[in-house]
């Protein structure tokens, strides 16, 4: 019994790290198939689920995965220099998602269609939104000297929460357009729910990952 508890703080790293590893590939791999099947530039819809998938399944991913002890690609940089990766890739993401919806609202308009009136559409706008906010938030962490006084840890547990929150509407808005017309038929049976699991996994993880860095720790306070 004692030497299986020795091994199991090893064998649950090596988890770990494999689950990391299979989100970081997942998330590439789903973003490849996305701009394969949609074609970015073969019309203007084209665009929107190219640039949402780049935003949702990629950088926001990888700008939370900066900060995972087991699976970051910075692994051995120091905690700032996280910070402002983190920052940038969270201001691309933005960015593409901006992109994203601006080319469904211009297709849209174009075709004569009511906008923002599925769930789908409502959950994008939301979180593009919140990504913006997450942005602005984000500053303070960056440069302290903008909390006037403030609590920073506080504003760490918020901004991750806040965060998770973010991430999780992009999930959904992901599934949600994966339900569409235009995905449903490009991608049917089987295959479907083998794309749909991919942000699925990365969504698994990154809660995982947010709530052990500041849940649990706060729990174990005394």
């Amino acid at each position: 019994m004692a030497q299986v508890l020795e091994t199991e703080p090893g064998i649950y790293h090596c988890l770990r790290v494999t689950c990391g590893v299979a989100v970081h590939i997942t998330c590439v791999s789903f973003t490849v198939f996305v701009a394969a099947l949609a074609r970015p530039g073969s019309s203007l819809f084209s665009w929107h689920p190219f640039l949402m998938t780049l935003a949702f399944s990629f950088l926001m991913t990888e700008a939370v995965l900066l900060f995972s002890p087991h699976s970051s690609p910075l692994q051995k940089a120091p905690h700032k220099s996280k910070a402002r990766c983190h920052w940038v890739l969270q201001c691309a993401c933005a960015a593409c998602a901006g992109l994203g919806l601006a080319a469904i609202v211009c297709n849209k308009h174009l075709n004569g269609k009511p906008h923002f009136t599925s769930w789908h559409g409502v959950a994008g706008l939301l979180t593009a939104c919140g990504l913006g906010a997450q942005c602005l938030g984000g500053l303070p962490l960056l440069y302290p000297r903008l909390l006037k006084g403030r609590s920073l840890a506080r504003l760490k547990r918020y901004h991750a929460a806040s965060g998770l929150l973010a991430y999780l509407l992009g999930t959904a808005s992901l599934l949600l357009g994966m339900s569409s017309l235009w995905f449903a038929a490009a991608v049917p049976g089987p295959a479907w729910y083998l794309a749909a699991a991919c942000p699925v996994l990365g969504a698994l993880l990154v809660m995982s990952q947010v709530t052990g860095a500041y849940v649990a720790r706060k729990a174990l306070r005394p």
